[in-house]
């Protein structure tokens, strides 16, 4: 064998966002783009804003000596200082710049702190459906991804996360906004999930990290707003992105903050910005972090995707399937009417319909659907839905 049995695992585990995505390319070579409704893939449409766009030019056109070298490897200081004024308004706790590191996207800040906490053998609990690359992640750093199951609506199952929590606990990892679901998680359950931790950490005699992965944290719909985690449990660390929230995931900027009331603050910032370092990201992007800087609170108008779900919601209730009202993010993730999710994506298939089986996200009996696309296209995914439902009826 050529790969290492790992790979080869992983290459078959992560396999059907790319299947779906091989399909799509072959309907659409077939019948045309225009003819094909692809909802497999979470890359957004919806252009920058134009602060954000002007911020680029102006950071471009810099001509200062060193504008393009090496900076800190934690990120250029007047960056960290930027976000920690963002971060300490979001989490409602005054979080100073050293407490920020910037990461080449959330994905990089995820394997930065699991490079730095986990010992092999280490569990990081994360509640299912869940987002397919944290088990990747996790064992990158020879953790032990432990999912465990939400509830029906997708919130959180503090019974069973409590019986998850063990002696080889080290973090648990959440996503909120949801993906795959589009659950925003309530003040009342990250309460009540603070305090599993906090005994827990107790029971074990070290302490139990929350990992908040916020990337569609702006990205909220009907008023919601994630609580803040910050005042809620000393031992977290928050994680972000600008991918979505102003459409750059192609820029791989973020940055991770850590709670200032956690314990080891000091080594723990010492570790992880030598993660950064040996992971071999080094630091995070020079010229986005110097755009990012000028318009830290540039967002996408989330109108654009608040009216999408929408118009998937009604078209999806009206062909008779199952669905959990997202409240953020841009998916939702119906029940299949089959047993075999990848049986009835096979069906949306023949519709020329593109969703993800939910076995894909630890949840199988459902599928993803994305609605980072026009509304043309999700209107145009109609009369294909109600076929494929009458087929799995039939």
């Amino acid at each position: 064998m050529v790969l290492s049995q790992q790979i080869a695992g992983y290459l078959e585990a992560s396999s059907w966002i790319r299947k779906m995505f091989e399909e799509g390319a072959r309907l659409k070579s077939q019948y045309g783009p225009e003819a094909v409704c692809d909802f497999s893939l979470g890359n957004p449409d919806v252009s920058p804003p134009e602060d954000f766009l002007q911020a680029l030019k102006a950071a471009a056109e810099e001509e200062s000596p060193g504008v393009h070298g090496y900076m800190p490897n934690a990120g250029y200081p007047f960056v960290r200082e930027t976000m920690a004024r963002r971060v300490s308004k979001e989490q409602g706790v005054e979080t100073p710049a050293e407490n920020i590191v910037m990461t080449c996207g959330a994905a990089g800040a995820l394997n930065v702190v699991f490079k730095a906490i986990l010992e092999p053998g280490d569990e990081v609990i994360f509640p299912s459906p869940f987002f397919v690359e944290y088990r990747f992640y996790v064992e990158n750093h020879q953790g032990r991804p432990i999912p465990v199951p939400s509830k029906a609506d997708f919130h959180l199952d503090l019974e069973a996360l409590e019986k998850a929590l063990g002696p080889r606990t080290r973090a648990v990892l959440i996503n909120s906004p949801h993906n795959p679901t589009g659950q925003v998680y309530d003040l009342e359950e990250l309460k009540g999930l603070a305090e599993l931790l906090t005994a827990a950490s107790k029971r074990q005699g070290r302490p139990i990290f929350l990992i908040s992965d916020e990337p569609y944290r702006r990205l909220t719909f009907d008023g919601q707003s994630p609580p803040a985690l910050f005042p809620l449990y000393p031992q977290t660390i928050v994680i972000n992105s600008f991918s979505k929230e102003i459409s750059i995931p192609g820029e791989r900027l973020g940055y991770l903050a850590l709670n200032p009331e956690a314990e080891g603050v000091a080594e723990l910032m010492a570790a992880f910005i030598l993660a950064n370092r040996i992971l071999g990201f080094v630091n995070a992007p020079a010229l986005m972090q110097r755009a990012v800087a000028r318009c830290p609170e540039a967002s996408v108008d989330v109108g654009i995707y608040q009216r999408r779900r929408d118009l998937f919601c009604e078209i999806l209730r009206e062909a008779g399937y199952q669905f959990v009202v997202p409240r953020g993010a841009f998916y939702v993730f119906p029940r299949t009417p089959l047993e075999d999710d990848v049986a009835f994506c096979r069906l949306l298939a023949e519709e020329k319909i593109l969703a993800v089986p939910g076995r894909g996200f630890g949840a199988p009996g459902h599928m993803r659907l994305a609605f980072c696309v026009e509304e043309s296209v999700i209107e145009r995914s109609r009369e294909g839905f109600k076929r494929a439902m009458e087929r799995a009826q039939g």
